[in-house]
């Protein structure tokens, strides 16, 4: 069996142990999570002399271990495991998102003021919290909902849970283990993605098979059975978002655009529930207009791109394979695994057409690259064929009103290079397979 090593998560989590936080990977299901800890990490904890025995592995998404979804029932069975042992151990719990809250016996429910209701339950993170103080405890566990983020991470794991975002292979790791040129392999990730079982089926029928049964018997099934909601109307919403990748949208022309579609009324407040609920299972993330001269970010319209181009092009039958959209989405992926923060830039100017002004208004900057103070701006261009459309990619740039590095990519595989305007354009394929110095 061929195994892509991910090198970058596996070198985090390895800098991790011992540090005394619970250490939480987080992405969508399927993108490699029990793999990267229950084999990769484990092959490492082998290789320094760690014994099965000091290794405590749930998987609550399985038959086996569902007993251990109750909070109570877990915490048992991990302190039995290690109660008067004189050995470090590594607890692994994979799905802890499984894991369902226990009314608490030992609290009067009438004492406890309406804001603070969670505190008659007691949840997984409580018995964390508790397994975190034995010394000879190394905690490890996996989540596939955002609500496991970092903001929540920090909260009820009172700053000693950190966060590790695994996402879907990128191009570098795809092409790795392909026997194909750079230009092939990129038509093959454009169209297939980077799930690992999809990257790993050399049959292009079993692979859209797959795809396709991914997102409607996990995904699907995941969100309407966890939020109560209509199938129907999560297929509907999906393919509408899923045809509409990188555009600009809101929940309100989202819901006309359903309302055409389905016949049927539909609000605001419904589309942005079921959005929500999209990028609770990381299937699709949320980037925001940032307006580059005011220094300012706008409420709507936002963008949304799809976790893993694969899994969008199954969702529609495979039936859209706009390269254009798919290397603008597929680019973004690869800004943040490499834990840059991305908007989508909006400046204000006005343009001269065949010698005539136009009035001002908003230009696009596909993204704008953030790290600290820094900054980097860059257009997604498959093709910038004659002088007007390189007009269009680079004069948003120009008008900037910064010295930021500014950044054209467009389709192929060619070489770095920079205009008299300080602008730089490389392909595409050497710039996901880092043939540039550093971004930022």
């Amino acid at each position: 069996m061929t195994i892509i090593h991910r090198k970058q998560p596996l070198e985090r989590l390895i800098s991790m142990m011992h540090n005394g936080r619970i250490k939480i990977i987080t992405g969508i299901r399927r993108c490699g999570k029990s793999f990267l800890l229950s084999r990769l990490f484990k092959d490492h904890l082998h290789q320094q002399g760690v014994g099965d025995d000091q290794i405590i592995e749930i998987a609550l998404d399985k038959k086996q271990y569902e007993a251990m979804r109750n909070p109570n029932t877990l915490y048992q069975y991990v302190v039995e495991k290690i109660e008067g042992q004189d050995k470090q151990f590594y607890l692994f719990i994979d799905e802890i998102q499984l894991s369902y809250k226990i009314k608490r016996l030992d609290v009067d429910e009438s004492q406890v003021p309406e804001e603070d209701r969670e505190l008659l339950y007691t949840t997984f993170y409580d018995i964390l919290n508790d397994l975190m103080t034995w010394r000879s405890l190394d905690i490890y566990v996996t989540g596939s909902n955002s609500k496991m983020l970092s903001k929540d991470v920090a909260t009820n794991f009172r700053d000693r849970g950190i966060e590790i975002r695994l996402h879907p292979f990128s191009f570098a790791e795809f092409y790795s283990i392909s026997d194909m040129e750079k230009a092939d392999a990129w038509e093959e990730y454009l169209v297939y993605g980077g799930m690992p079982l999809a990257v790993l089926e050399k049959n292009p029928r079993e692979r859209e098979a797959y795809l396709i049964s991914l997102f409607e018997r996990v995904y699907v099934a995941d969100i309407v059975e966890r939020y109560g909601v209509a199938e129907s109307y999560v297929d509907d919403l999906l393919d509408v978002l899923a045809s509409n990748i990188g555009s600009l949208t809101n929940p309100s022309k989202l819901a006309k655009t359903l309302n055409s579609v389905r016949r049927a009324s539909t609000t605001d407040k419904t589309v942005k529930k079921y959005l929500d609920a999209f990028e609770d299972a990381f299937l699709f993330t949320k980037a925001r207009r940032y307006d580059v001269k005011g220094k300012a970010y706008f409420d709507s319209p936002v963008k949304y791109y799809a976790e893993d181009v694969g899994l969008r092009n199954a969702r529609l039958n495979f039936r859209q394979i706009e390269e254009t959209h798919l290397m603008e989405n597929i680019l973004y992926n690869e800004l943040v695994l490499r834990g840059f923060a991305v908007d989508v830039g909006s400046v204000r100017f006005a343009k001269t057409v065949d010698g005539k002004l136009l009035p001002e208004r908003w230009h696009e900057i596909d993204f704008v690259v953030n790290s600290g103070s820094q900054k980097v701006y860059i257009q997604s261009a498959f093709s910038i064929h004659d002088e007007d459309k390189h007009q269009q990619e680079i004069l948003p740039l120009l008008k900037s009103g910064d010295s930021f590095r500014k950044l054209v990519v467009i389709g192929g595989n060619k070489k770095m290079h920079t205009d008299e305007n300080g602008i730089s354009y490389i392909g595409v394929i050497p710039f996901l397979l880092e043939e540039i110095d550093n971004l930022l």
